[in-house]
C-alpha cells in the first residue's frame, strides 16, 4: 500500500515541473463559514487542475520502452490535459480517449497541448474500454486518472505542501471522484499529523464513494455541475486508502456547489470549477460540523464551460436576491409603463427585462400584464421595489 515514502519520492519528480501552489486564508469565507478557511489553489497549475501532479509522476517513470510507444489515457477533461501536457514536454506520444459530449473547451484544450483526441462512448465507462482496447492494440501504456499508485503519489503532494505551509491545520476537506486526490492527501496528512481530520466530498447525483465506503445504495444521477468528479466507478486502490485514512466522506447537491463557484468568484475573484468548488460546498452546507476549526480546502480545478459559468452567475444573483423578476398589473393605456419603470428606477433598482403578456393571462381583457426582471441590492431591495409600486397604485408581486 501506498505511502509518505513514495508521496515524498513524487515530490522530487515534480519539483520544477508543477507549480507549488499558495495555501492562504481567506478571512471574508472563513467569517461566512464560522471556521478558519485556508485554500490550495490547484486551479493555478498551468492546465489549471491538481491532476497534471499524478500525471507528471506517471510518466516520469516510465522505462524507455514504454516511453518510445506512448501513453493512451481516458478523461473527461483535467486528466487528459495533464496527460497531454507533460507527455508534450516530455516528448512522448499521448492519445486521450473523451465521452463524446465532453465539453469542446476541454476538447481543444487537450488537443492544443499535442495529444491526439478521440471522442468515443457517451460514459466514461465506455472511454475507458475502448482506451483499454488501444493499449492492447497499439502497446501504448495506460495511464488511469486514479487508480493507480503513482497517480495517487503524485497527488498526495499536495497534501505534503499543504501541512508544510501550514502545519497548523486540523481538518482537510477534499473532493472525491475516483478518489486519486484524497487518497494520496490523507496518506501523506495521516503520516504528517496523525491526528488531523480528512474529510471527502461527493455530489449527490454520483455518491459512488459514498456508497461504497457507507455500503449505502444511493441512486446515481445522469449528470452534474461537478463533472470532474462525476465518476460511476470508484478505484479500487483509492477506496482501500480511503477506507483506511479517510474520516468521514459528506454529500452536497447542485445548488450548493453553484454557490461556491459564485462566492470564490466574488470575494476571492478566483475562477473555480464545480468539481473544485465541492469543499467549500460542504462547508456552507455542513457548517456546525467545521465550526472553530482549521480547514484546508483543495481547490482542485478552474477548467469550466464560459456558457456555464454564466448560467451559474446568475442563478447565484437570484439566489442572492440580487436578480428578481416582477410581474406587474396595469391598465393597458399610454403612460403606464413609462409610470412603473421610473417607480422603479426611484427606488435604486435597475431593469434588465421587460416583457408585456396580453394574450396569456387571466387580467380583465383592458389589463395587460407587464413582467420585469430587475437588478436590486438584496432581499430588502426587492420588498422596498414592490411596496413602491404598491404605492403608485400597481398590483405587483416578486415572482
Amino acid at each position: 500500500m501506498l505511502t509518505l515514502s513514495d508521496i515524498r519520492e513524487a515530490a522530487i519528480r515534480l519539483r520544477g515541473q508543477v507549480l507549488a501552489t499558495p495555501c492562504v486564508e481567506s478571512r471574508t469565507l472563513s467569517e461566512v463559514a464560522g471556521c478558519q478557511v485556508f485554500l490550495k489553489f490547484e486551479n493555478l497549475q498551468f492546465t489549471a487542475s491538481f491532476k497534471e501532479r499524478g500525471a507528471c509522476n506517471k510518466l516520469a517513470q516510465l522505462s524507455e520502452q514504454e516511453r518510445a510507444r506512448g501513453v493512451v489515457a481516458m478523461s473527461a477533461g483535467n486528466h487528459a490535459q495533464g496527460v497531454a501536457y507533460h507527455a508534450s514536454r516530455l516528448g512522448l506520444r499521448a492519445v486521450i480517449v473523451m465521452p463524446r459530449f465532453t465539453p469542446g473547451v476541454k476538447v481543444e484544450r487537450t488537443r492544443g497541448f499535442g495529444a491526439e483526441v478521440v471522442l468515443h462512448g457517451d460514459t466514461l465507462d465506455e472511454s475507458r474500454e475502448h482506451a483499454l482496447e488501444l493499449s492492447r492494440r497499439e502497446g501504448l501504456t495506460f495511464v488511469h486518472p486514479y487508480d493507480d499508485e503513482a497517480i495517487v503519489a503524485g497527488q498526495g503532494t499536495v497534501g505534503i505542501e499543504m501541512l508544510e505551509a501550514l502545519p497548523e491545520l486540523d481538518t482537510l476537506v477534499v473532493a472525491v471522484g475516483g478518489g486519486g486526490l484524497i487518497a494520496g492527501i490523507a496518506t501523506a496528512a495521516k503520516a504528517l499529523k496523525p491526528g488531523i481530520e480528512v474529510v471527502g466530498v461527493q455530489t449527490m447525483r454520483f455518491p459512488s464513494m459514498y456508497n461504497a465506503v457507507k455500503h449505502e445504495a444511493l441512486p446515481r444521477g445522469s449528470s452534474t455541475i461537478a463533472e470532474g468528479i462525476a465518476v460511476p466507478t470508484p478505484g479500487k486502490i483509492t477506496q482501500a486508502l480511503i477506507e483506511k485514512y479517510v474520516d468521514d466522506l459528506l454529500l452536497v447537491d447542485e445548488g450548493d456547489i453553484e454557490q461556491a463557484i459564485v462566492m470564490l468568484l466574488e470575494i476571492e475573484k478566483t475562477l473555480v470549477e464545480g468539481a473544485g468548488a465541492a469543499g467549500l460546498a460542504a462547508l456552507l452546507k455542513h457548517g456546525p460540523r467545521f465550526a472553530g476549526r482549521k480547514v484546508g480546502l483543495v481547490l482542485g480545478g478552474g477548467n469550466i464551460d464560459p456558457m456555464l459559468l454564466a448560467s451559474i452567475i446568475h442563478r447565484g444573483m437570484v439566489r442572492a436576491g440580487r436578480l428578481a423578476r416582477l410581474r406587474v398589473s396595469a391598465r393597458d393605456v399610454p403612460g403606464s409603463l413609462a409610470r412603473i419603470t421610473a417607480i422603479v428606477s426611484e427606488a435604486g433598482a435597475n431593469i434588465d427585462e421587460v416583457h408585456h403578456q396580453r394574450a396569456f393571462t387571466l387580467l380583465a381583457a383592458q389589463n395587460v400584464e407587464i413582467e420585469l426582471v430587475v437588478q436590486t441590492r438584496g432581499r430588502d431591495h426587492i420588498r422596498a421595489v414592490v411596496d413602491a409600486l404598491h404605492a403608485g397604485g400597481f398590483e405587483a408581486q416578486e415572482q
